[in-house]
């Protein structure tokens, strides 16, 4: 069986959270302030690589990004991986 974190891809959320931001057209650094607003600290360039799978992200984070871009955390998960 594959390892989930395996080198490449860190994340489930990120093609997820690339499609709700831009559905929402919002730029990468507004959600980094929206984040920065709910006291949660992820500058433009780590948006950047959460989308593109590149950065792990925290449970902190993943809820945080799931309220700001008004979605369930489920939403944003990638389960396919276990499929």
């Amino acid at each position: 069986m594959a390892r989930i974190i395996d080198g490449e891809k860190m994340n489930l959320i990120g093609d997820n959270v690339k499609k709700y931001r831009k559905k929402q057209k919002m730029s990468q650094q507004r959600l980094s302030n929206k984040l920065e607003l709910l006291g949660v600290y992820v500058c433009r360039g780590s948006i950047s690589r959460i989308e593109d799978r590149s950065r792990t992200v925290t449970d902190i984070e993943l809820y945080a990004i799931a309220k700001v871009l008004n979605v369930n955390v489920d939403d944003l998960c990638d389960d396919s991986i276990f499929e």
